[in-house]
């Protein structure tokens, strides 16, 4: 058996090629990346694998068993890309897909989602066995809030009282993990997200708790909140998206109480007090 990863040198990639290797053989486990010299330090094979150029991905998938799709970084061009690198799975004979995804893809409100299900549908119709992972927002998401609130003494957002289910980045690698090494996933589509949920106002609640000074949560309306992002560097056109998905999780794009991360993993997941004690660092 063969895994390769997209996306290996990035966040998710490291951790589940890490994950990976403390279980398998390192000659079984490839890593696909635009530039292969940037995974020298993973200690496996690495194949050159640019998104952008298709008429390559399918030479680099060759006696590839199980390809772990880890979604591109490049909102806006996701569609393309992910559609290329389908295409190019059929083409060597992959044996199996392994997609992560968003959290209710098909039915989220949440802008991101429009991408995801167009992969979904794409990876469905290719004909072959798949397993898709629908990640909710990792707790690392909050690392650039949650240090410009212990700069400025505040957090702020537009998400109001919506609960937020997030888990760590860990998590959903082990989720992978799981899904790669085990049986009986092919054709099963996971909603994961943490095990507690909480809203901005509870993770101002503990930044203050372990910082050992008060720092509020200030919910703003939504175009100040973009506003206020422009303003700390954020360029407008993703401050503006930020604000947007605030305004989605207000009416509960990430609340899950499903614990099907949970149950994957084999343990619970990382708890937000765990989560904000390495963002705080």
């Amino acid at each position: 058996m063969t895994i390769a990863i997209t996306g290996a040198t990035g966040q998710l990639g490291r951790l589940v090629v890490g994950k990976l290797k403390e279980k398998l053989p390192a000659r079984e486990i490839v890593a696909l990346a635009r530039t292969p010299e940037k995974a020298a330090d993973l200690g496996i094979a690495a194949r050159a694998f640019d998104y952008d150029r298709p008429d390559a991905l399918a030479p680099a998938l060759a006696g590839i068993d199980t390809l772990l799709l880890i979604s591109s970084s490049e909102v806006g061009k996701r569609g393309p890309q992910h559609a290329a690198i389908v295409a190019a799975a059929r083409e060597a004979g992959v044996g199996r897909i392994v997609y992560t995804s968003l959290l209710r893809a098909d039915t989220t409100p949440l802008s991101l989602g429009i991408e995801h299900a167009e992969t979904e549908r794409t990876i469905a119709a290719s004909g072959i066995p798949h397993i898709f992972l629908r990640n909710g927002w990792y707790l690392e998401n909050y690392a650039a809030s949650v240090q410009g609130a212990l700069a400025h003494g505040a957090l702020i957002g537009a998400a109001g009282e919506g609960r937020i289910a997030a888990a760590s980045r860990a998590d959903y690698a082990d989720a992978a993990v799981a899904v790669l090494l085990g049986t009986g996933h092919d054709g099963k589509t996971y909603e994961l997200a943490g095990d507690t949920a909480f809203t901005l106002a509870g993770l101002a609640a503990e930044v203050s708790r372990q910082a050992g000074r008060d720092i509020p949560y200030r919910n703003l309306p939504q175009a100040d909140y973009a506003a206020a992002l422009v303003g700390a560097g954020v360029p407008v056109p993703f401050a503006d998206l930020l604000a947007a998905w605030d305004i989605d999780i207000a009416s509960g794009a990430l609340f899950d109480d499903g614990h099907q991360l949970s149950r994957l993993i084999g343990r619970p997941t990382t708890g937000l007090a765990d989560g904000v004690r390495a963002l705080i660092g």
